[in-house]
């Protein structure tokens, strides 16, 4: 009798389409689960070198929830590669010009950081309002 370990392929996801409501979500915990599903790791078929993830619509990231004295205190960091052109913005700051981008950011930082995780990143669809254009895809809620 064989004996292996099955090795998911491309055509063996199928790809559910997940809805997230922000609104009063801990960040970094929104963040985990996010991450977890667009990786696929909920998945019993789940292979760590292929997609078996999928997608995920985030919508209300203005209302989302960061804890302790962190809207304040946490840094976002950007450089072009000159001297002395480091830019520093705070939570605070990005939730007001571009809320997407905090979820965006908490959620690529927990994926893979080759080309499957920046595969993977482009599954995520982050909305500042209520609105999304996915109807379509019929996306079913996600629960904790």
């Amino acid at each position: 009798m064989k004996k292996y370990t099955y090795s998911a392929k491309k055509s063996d996801n199928k790809g559910k389409w997940w809805f997230v409501d922000a609104k009063g979500e801990v960040l970094g915990r929104l963040a985990t689960r996010i991450a977890s599903r667009l990786r696929g790791k909920h998945n019993p078929l789940f292979t760590p070198h292929v997609d078996t993830g999928d997608w995920v619509v985030v919508v209300n990231a203005d209302k989302i929830v960061l804890t302790g004295k962190k809207m304040e205190k946490k840094n976002y960091y950007r450089h072009s590669g000159y001297i002395g052109s480091l830019k520093t913005t705070t939570a605070k700051e990005l939730i007001e010009k571009s809320p997407e981008d905090l979820i965006r950011f908490a959620v690529k930082g927990m994926l893979p950081k080759n080309r499957l995780g920046r595969k993977l990143f482009k599954k995520l669809k982050v909305y500042a309002g209520d609105k999304h254009p996915h109807d379509a895809q019929m996306p079913e809620i996600m629960e904790q």
